[in-house]
């Protein structure tokens, strides 16, 4: 009986072994998984200003790696909770040049060519339904990053100035011939269309 049990036990022993390494795979890829959480520790535990030189640039270089690790929801979220905002205003601006280039989603300036080639009524529709994700998103976001956004929690996601200039030039010319600043309030806006166009919902109203 027990040569029968042999392979059985075996059997049971392999399936449970292999249940313990999926489990220890999936703790340790959390545990290594960057979010907005650990982003938020990271940039508090480091002050840009008392840094100088290649400790900067190394500091920078980080950042933008963590950054580029987020998933579209954790990038969201960190951008509702303005987690760089302080950083950014910091740096001269070669660095925030850099820093835009470096931090720039997989495929964007390929999304952009894509989006300026739709209709004009098209455009239209995606840039207002990304706009009103991203409202929703900040009114139901987390209430630390709701009071990050305190002063615009009731204001344009983004600003009247930027919304007539994308309505007349379009965003490819208004992204590549503004500033530094202009860029980065452009960021969420293009990021959102990117992954409504990825997810086939540009044209879509509603999350």
């Amino acid at each position: 009986m027990n040569a029968r049990r042999r392979p059985v036990y075996f059997a049971l022993a392999a399936i449970v072994a292999a249940w313990l390494l999926a489990l220890g795979g999936y703790a340790l890829a959390a545990h290594w998984k960057m979010t907005a959480e650990k982003l938020r520790a990271y940039l508090a535990q480091n002050d840009l200003n008392q840094l100088s030189g290649e400790a900067r640039a190394k500091a920078l270089r980080d950042l933008e790696a963590k950054i580029n690790a987020l998933s579209a929801e954790e990038r969201r979220n960190a951008r509702l909770g303005k987690l760089w905002n302080k950083w950014f205003e910091e740096m001269t601006e070669a660095e925030k040049s850099e820093f835009l280039e470096a931090t720039l989603p997989t495929g964007f300036k390929q999304m952009l060519t894509s989006f300026e080639q739709q209709p004009p009524e098209k455009r239209k529709q995606a840039i207002d339904n990304a706009i009103k994700n991203l409202k929703t998103a900040r009114e139901s976001s987390p209430e630390e990053y709701q009071q990050a956004n305190a002063s615009r929690t009731n204001g344009p996601v983004l600003s009247e100035d930027l919304q007539k200039q994308v309505a007349v030039i379009g965003l490819k010319s208004v992204y590549s011939d503004s500033s530094a600043e202009a860029k980065a309030e452009l960021a969420p806006l293009l990021e959102e269309i990117q992954k409504n166009m990825e997810s086939g919902r540009m044209f879509r109203g509603g999350r």
